[in-house]
Order: C-alpha cells, then sequence, then structure tokens
C-alpha cells in the first residue's frame, strides 16, 4: 500500500529526507550509503521506503546508469530546501561563537553577486570563522515569485531592490551600488557613436538574462528597467545566467544591459564596448533580504553584519 505523501509528520522518518538528498545527489544506492554513512542494503531499503511512500521508482536504470524520474528531478530542490532548514534548527543554541561553530549557512544570489561579492566574503569567513561552511545557490525567477516562502527556508537572499521584496515580513540591508552599462562589440558596425539612444535600444537585436517570456510584470532587474525605459526589446539570446551575456554579444550586432562591476571583466577579453545606458536609469543596489524569523538569531546577526562587512571592501 502507497504511503500518502501528506501524511502526519510525527509518522515520519527523517531519517529517510538525508537518505533521499545523498540518492538525489549522488544518483547510485552504493555512493548514497557512503555519503550518508550507512550500508549498501539499509541504502536499499531506505529507496523501497521511499519509493513506496512516493508511489514513484524515484530512480531508474538507462543505458546503464541510475537518472531521476521526473518526480525526483522535481524534489531535487525542495529537498536541498528542506534539509538546510532542517540543519539550522537543530544547530540553533542560546550563544553563537564563529570561531568554533560548524553552522551551515544558505545564501541564495546571482552569478553577478557572486562575481562581486564571494571573494571578499570568503576571505573574510575564512580568517575570523574558519569552521563556518556556506551553501551558495544561484537564484531562480520562481524563488521570487513567492519570496516570503523562499526566505523561510534559506538564510539570505541578496538581489537588487525589486517590489515583491516589500513585504512586512522582509528584511534587508544595502551592501552595494553599481550603474548599467549597455554591452555591444567593439566591431558592431550599428553602433559607431560613443553613446547609444532610447530608439537604438529598440531596433537592435539583445541578448537578455533572465527574461520570462510569459511574465508580466517582470521581476528580473534588466526586463524590469527596460519596461521603465518604454523598450521592447527584439530578444535573440535568453541566457540565465549574467556572466553568459558577454559570449552571445561578442563578434555580433547585438545588445545588452550589464552592470558596470561585472562588465568591466569582460570587456576586454572579449573586445566589447561598454556604453552609457540612455534614458538615465536607476542605479543597481545590491541588498542582503533574509526573513524577520531570523532577527532575534545571534548567529544569523552575525552573518549579516559578515555579509555588510564583506561589501564594505568592495
Amino acid at each position: 500500500m502507497v504511503e500518502k505523501a501528506g501524511g502526519n509528520l510525527a509518522r515520519l522518518d527523517l531519517n529517510l529526507l538525508v537518505v533521499l538528498r545523498a540518492l538525489l545527489r549522488e544518483r547510485n544506492v552504493t555512493r548514497a550509503a557512503r555519503r550518508v554513512g550507512v550500508s549498501q542494503p539499509a541504502a536499499s531499503a531506505a529507496l523501497g521506503r521511499l519509493r513506496r511512500h512516493f508511489g514513484d521508482e524515484l530512480l531508474v536504470r538507462e543505458r546503464g546508469r541510475y537518472v531521476l524520474t521526473p518526480l525526483a528531478a522535481q524534489l531535487t530542490e525542495q529537498v536541498e530546501t528542506a534539509c538546510a532548514a532542517v540543519e539550522r534548527i537543530f544547530s540553533a543554541s542560546p550563544g553563537f561563537d564563529p570561531a568554533t561553530s560548524t553552522r551551515e549557512f544558505t545564501l541564495v544570489l546571482a552569478d553577478y553577486s557572486i562575481a562581486v561579492l564571494a571573494e571578499p566574503l570568503s576571505r573574510l569567513i575564512d580568517a575570523t570563522a574558519a569552521g563556518i561552511r556556506l551553501h551558495v545557490r544561484q537564484v531562480k525567477e520562481r524563488q521570487l515569485a513567492d519570496v516570503t516562502e523562499t526566505l523561510r527556508m534559506v538564510d539570505g537572499l541578496i538581489v537588487p531592490t525589486a517590489p515583491q521584496l516589500d513585504r512586512p515580513d522582509v528584511r534587508s540591508a544595502e551592501l552595494f551600488t553599481d550603474r548599467w552599462v549597455c554591452v555591444v562589440a567593439a566591431d558592431n558596425p550599428y553602433v559607431s557613436a560613443d553613446r547609444l539612444e532610447l530608439a537604438d535600444l529598440n531596433r537592435l537585436p539583445w541578448v537578455l538574462p533572465y527574461h520570462d517570456v510569459t511574465g508580466y510584470p517582470p521581476t528580473a532587474p534588466i526586463p524590469r528597467l527596460l519596461t521603465v525605459l518604454g523598450v521592447r526589446p527584439q530578444v535573440s539570446v535568453r541566457v540565465e545566467s549574467y556572466s553568459a551575456i558577454p559570449y552571445f554579444v561578442a563578434g555580433t550586432d547585438r545588445l545588452a544591459l550589464m552592470q558596470h562591476r561585472l562588465a568591466r571583466r569582460f570587456a576586454h577579453h572579449h573586445d566589447l564596448r561598454l556604453l552609457d545606458c540612455p534614458g538615465d536609469p536607476d542605479p543597481v543596489v545590491e541588498r542582503l533580504w533574509w526573513h524577520a524569523q531570523h532577527d532575534d538569531d545571534p548567529a544569523h546577526a552575525w552573518l549579516r553584519r559578515t555579509v555588510v562587512q564583506a561589501a564594505a571592501r568592495l
């Protein structure tokens, strides 16, 4: 008889959650067993229980290797988030000493924020709290659709100011600012001047990150900015990271917007030109966002201070 996934929490064996995470990560029973420190027969038995619970095979053999079923693929991110939340709960204590703590913090941010902030943050943590562990995840659009729920399950979200983050149970601290620049190939034949006009933004093909063709109003920073400027971009390439943009602009007549701190790292290597964005757009304001439930947690307060200190070193 198939167990119902919505059963009473008291009847669930949370050890299965740990095994499930290992199985989804490793896609191999033997390696999953080794990861969680149990025997291979014990891991196989756990997989059997999980299969009965979900009414799904989860792992299926295909061409000599195991692959995830569609349900298992869907569960992957949820399981990672749930395990991180459980670990935070059981690592909580009345006091917090960063010098001796081994707590893991989960931060969600875009590759742009990783490129700008990761090194100073990593160096600061290594120097002052070497036992602290970080789980860094890249932001996805769906995480911003229900930002309150996302922030309940992670320690922090580093993204620019956005309307959907204006919630009474969401807190934030400013980290650093940046500005938008237009990025074109140095030999783009359709951009001969040292500046672009708004009309140019409408006539040139675009490389656009995090562009949801179905979503309105847009939630990602660049599509939202273009809406404010009254630009209807002719999208030639859609990408899911900011760092991918230069590769699809170089040597073409395409146009893109990027944050200046990131764009200047690519400009020389990819033979790009960086031009001021017409329309005088508002600056990029990167902030650390967290749920109000973390306000009184001394460990989380330390994390917030540390992230802000790292940003101050930029």
